[in-house]
């Protein structure tokens, strides 16, 4: 049988599919070894086709596992499973004979000299001439399925290497409470609770969203985005700031409460690099853009110290800090300047809240007069 043009039509599905090719392929041998066995094969058998993709020529197997007496069951062992009502077609390490997929060794080698009980047997199969027309058809058919089922892992395999990355997707549409963006080669969700309070959607509009993870579903994957976890914020730094990419600059925790407030602790990994002015960028460029990209989002960038004292003191910016006091369990006690107490609370507590959850203590704020006084 030939089949002419399937080269450059295998290239061309594996191009526009983005599948490999070696994959388009598989999947036409399957739907071609399928079809043969729908016009001509038996129940049980297992079919292989071999497609050579320049000629279009089609070559037909039928594969059997060579056994031998220990390998099968005996007549009196089988009447034993049908007590049991055992109707697995194999039992641990032994199998029912079945003429359509088993060989006995003595048959194969008949075939086979070298082969040995364990081994497949390929016995050729003839290449029908009056193999056409509903042939191809049913081939056609498995091979669009097989193609789908193809470009879906394709796809989930992509993404998939994608989690925890940042990629650009524009608003395609909104259902409900759920936003859909266009990705690329599928769309991606936006679900109410990873979107940022007070942000609006309209379809048209391109935002970078964060990968937050892929999952394989029947209808193909189901790719999970963000615009509110805290990484979002780290990985825009990360394309603003080479220093960032490169390492030099290392941020070393981030806290936010998306679409009002965050707070990233930077370290320098490389002598002479400020990593505060680094990340802020000529005249607050860098952060700009990452703001900007947030929707007005205010960003604070402190210094990270292995000195928790230090830590904590900087991670109350814009509040000017006295002193901090180390308590048990975890707790600092930071003395402010009266003038400066509400800054360093924040409104609604949120500037203390949010140094918290950056530097992992707990924080108490309290002015001197509080502290001296007994508290």
């Amino acid at each position: 049988m030939e089949l002419k043009d399937f080269a450059s039509a295998i290239a061309q599905i594996a191009e526009e599919k983005g599948i490999l090719k070696e994959k388009v392929l598989e999947s036409i041998e399957q739907a071609l070894a399928a079809a043969y066995k729908k016009d001509y094969g038996k129940k049980g058998q297992i079919i292989k086709a071999k497609l050579d993709p320049e000629s279009g020529r089609v070559k037909f197997w039928q594969l059997k596992l060579v056994v031998n007496k220990k390998m099968i069951y005996s007549e009196k062992e089988l009447e034993e499973l049908k007590k049991k009502k055992v109707e697995s077609e194999e039992e641990g390490e032994k199998v029912r004979f079945n003429p359509e997929r088993h060989t006995m060794i003595g048959e194969a080698k008949k075939i086979n000299p070298k082969i040995k009980a364990g081994e497949e047997l390929e016995i050729p199969l003839e290449t029908r001439e009056d193999y056409g027309r509903i042939a191809a058809q049913t081939a056609k058919q498995v091979i669009i399925q097989r193609l789908r089922e193809a470009e879906k892992e394709s796809v989930f395999q992509e993404y998939k290497s994608k989690e925890g990355e940042i990629i650009s997707g524009i608003c395609q549409r909104i259902e409900g409470k759920n936003i859909f963006f266009d990705i690329g080669k599928t769309l991606g969700i936006l679900i109410k609770e990873e979107q940022v309070p007070g942000e609006f959607y309209r379809p048209g509009q391109r935002l970078k969203l964060y990968v937050l993870k892929v999952e394989e579903t029947a209808r193909g994957p189901l790719i999970f985005l963000s615009r509110a976890y805290p990484k979002l914020v780290s990985k825009l730094f990360e394309l603003e700031v080479p220093e960032i990419s490169a390492g030099q600059v290392e941020i070393k925790s981030i806290a936010r409460e998306p679409g009002s407030r965050t707070k990233i602790a930077v370290a320098s990994n490389v002598e002479g690099i400020d990593p505060i002015g680094a990340t802020v960028g000529q005249r607050g460029t860098r952060v700009q853009v990452v703001i900007s990209e947030l929707g007005g989002e205010k960003i604070d960038i402190i210094e990270h110290s292995e000195d928790p004292e230090k830590y904590i003191a900087n991670s109350l910016s814009p509040a000017k800090v006295l002193e901090v006091k180390i308590m048990p369990k975890n707790k600092a006690l930071v003395i402010v300047p009266e003038d400066q107490l509400s800054l360093a609370i924040g409104k609604d507590g949120q500037n203390v809240r949010l140094a918290a959850k950056l530097t992992g203590w707990k924080i108490d704020v309290r002015p001197p007069e509080k502290v001296e006084g007994g508290k």
